[in-house]
């Protein structure tokens, strides 16, 4: 990946209301440029986690509409749950991931937060390696007392002033935001309920108590058992695995396992396959020895290859199974669009009377890869998404019980359903910008692939957004409806202007009228 990318993992109060969560989610996903990655939800914590990654400046965006979100629709004055929590948007964390440094955001950091005081009214807290002070880098620091000690300290205690926004505490609280590296969250339940026992493992496994380097660690009573809940701020020096054996060790001390362990939101591969080693006691493993990375790398030196055909997807499509369908194949066209796109772009790269626009198309490509990849991940998604709608409507419903909780089910799964297609749509929107950019700029030659790179998206945007209207019809949440419905109008408006402004440039450098 040599496109900048930023990564970011804001964590917001609120997790059994899904539609106040659905909302935060579509607020970040609206963002050009910006991708979902995950999404955890935690009802006794009542707490979510979305990560989201994407080019820095989009980043930079959802992130603020999503603060600006959560601080509408959480009060924290009503808001009870087990994690320790100052604000609605609680941390807003950036991560560098690719072609971009901590330096760029830590001043993305400082931005946001600069915004977010100024417009949103909120007090701004900075932490890690954006922060102003030294004791400010620790979540911890900003955290102690959660919203109600805050809000009685906040414009009267200096030690508690924002490094953004008014010394005053709405509804909303305050925001820690920041700049670090990538940070696994990691829980451990225990064969027990006792939360005393939780507490003294945290105790002995943190660092700030005398444990282990790089792990931060709190003893909660979670859905009926003590849970050791962590973050993994290294996990190059101090691995998964041995956090995992010293919780293990410290539990026997009181006559208690490791019932199961947990993973919020994503982790880095290498965290994985080091824990999968040492386990395993691979001592004389390399890391090119696994066959999806050799692959990857073999096939990294051969970008112009001509991608082996897929009849397997075809056949399926055609077949009498009720997946892959309509939404797959939408994802299916947007990928040969972008995938066109990035053709033009290689056909005009690297030629000398193409030189004043190489850094465009070099962007082009560059970004026309990465959405190429995601619509071919999105026809598994969308073919996943209505597998669980099906699933959920065989769940029983002989009781009351049962009954109210698979209408639950059933429409979390549409709203699922709806929401794929929905960001297929905004992919292939991104594809037809790009398009109308290789027509305008690219080699005339394959002024023809570019054109109908811009019209093969824009057919895949309304048989994506035909999908998430189908959807909706059975939603009942009102307000998410007309929401989404919104988003496919504009979408659709957007659509039909890139079209027109394809055909103005097919006419001035081609001569020939679309």
């Amino acid at each position: 990946m040599s496109f900048p990318i930023v990564e970011c993992i804001p964590n917001f109060s609120e997790a059994r209301r899904p539609e106040v969560v659905t909302a935060i989610r579509q607020a970040i996903a609206e963002v050009s440029g910006v991708r979902v990655l995950d999404q955890h939800s935690d009802l006794d914590h009542n707490r979510s986690v979305i990560t989201f990654a994407g080019d820095p400046a989009g980043v930079e965006e959802a992130a603020f509409r999503a603060i600006a979100t959560a601080a509408r629709l959480i009060n924290l004055d009503e808001h009870q749950g087990a994690h320790p929590r100052i604000g609605a948007a609680d941390v807003v964390p950036f991560v560098p991931i690719a072609g971009v440094t901590m330096q760029e955001c830590v001043e993305m950091a400082h931005r946001l937060g600069r915004r977010v005081g100024e417009e949103l009214h909120i007090p701004v807290y900075l932490y890690e390696e954006a922060a102003t002070r030294p004791e400010r880098r620790n979540l911890e620091y900003h955290r102690r007392g959660q919203y109600e000690g805050l809000k009685a300290e906040i414009g009267v205690n200096p030690e508690r002033a924002p490094d953004y926004g008014p010394a005053r505490l709405g509804t909303a609280g305050a925001t820690v935001i920041g700049a670090r590296q990538p940070l696994i969250a990691f829980n451990i339940y225990l064969t027990t309920d006792d939360i005393s026992i939780a507490r003294k493992i945290a105790r002995a496994v943190r660092y700030s108590s005398g444990g282990l380097r790089y792990v931060k660690a709190l003893g909660l009573y979670v859905d009926g058992r003590a849970q050791v809940s962590m973050n993994l701020t290294n996990f190059r020096e101090t691995p998964l695995a041995r956090v995992v054996e010293f919780v293990r060790r410290e539990a026997q001390r009181y006559g208690v396992a490791i019932h199961h362990s947990e993973l919020v939101g994503l982790i880095p591969e290498d965290a994985l396959i080091e824990a999968a080693l040492w386990y395993t006691q691979l001592d004389q493993f390399e890391f090119d020895q696994i066959l999806e990375r050799r692959l990857r790398q073999a096939f990294a030196t051969q970008p112009d290859a001509t991608p082996v055909p897929q009849p397997r997807f075809l056949d399926e499509l055609a077949s009498d199974a009720p997946t892959p369908g309509g939404g797959s194949a939408a994802a299916y066209s947007g990928a040969m669009a972008a995938a066109l796109v990035a053709m033009v772009a290689r056909l005009t790269l690297g030629r000398k009377k193409f030189a004043p626009v190489e850094a465009q198309m070099q962007q082009a490509l560059q970004r026309a890869e990465a959405l190429r990849a995601e619509l071919t991940e999105a026809v598994k998604r969308d073919a996943d998404a209505f597998q669980a709608v099906l699933a959920a409507f065989k769940l029983p419903k002989d009781t009351p019980q049962q009954a109210q909780a698979r209408q639950h089910a059933v429409q979390d799964a549409i709203r699922l359903a709806a929401q794929v297609p929905l960001e297929v749509a905004h992919a292939c929107l991104d594809v037809m910008e790009l398009a109308a950019q290789v027509v305008e700029l690219g080699n005339p030659n394959a002024l023809s692939d570019g054109a109908g790179a811009a019209f093969l998206a824009g057919a895949a945007l309304r048989v994506a957004a035909a999908n998430v209207r189908i959807n909706l019809a059975s939603l009942e949440d009102h307000a998410r409806v007309k929401e989404m419905l919104e988003s496919v109008r504009k979408l659709e408006e957007r659509a039909a202007a890139l079209e027109d402004q394809v055909r103005q440039s097919f006419a001035v450098r081609g001569g020939i009228n679309l």
